[in-house]
């Protein structure tokens, strides 16, 4: 589970980066990064919560 926490925060992390780009900058290619970045996120929470109701569980 310690990886899944890291794991999102890696992906968090670069979804910021990318998302100030295309804010800051007007980044097109970066807000694709973004939104990219935000799917990964989305199916690694749905992964960690998966993961944590199992733990809690045993």
């Amino acid at each position: 589970m310690k990886e899944l926490v890291e794991k999102v925060a890696e992906l968090y992390a670069a979804f910021e980066k990318d998302a100030k780009a295309q804010l800051e900058n007007g980044n097109k290619a970066a807000g694709t990064r973004a939104r990219k970045a935000s799917l990964e996120i989305e199916k690694t929470m749905k992964e960690f919560r998966k993961t944590s109701l199992e733990d809690s569980k045993k």
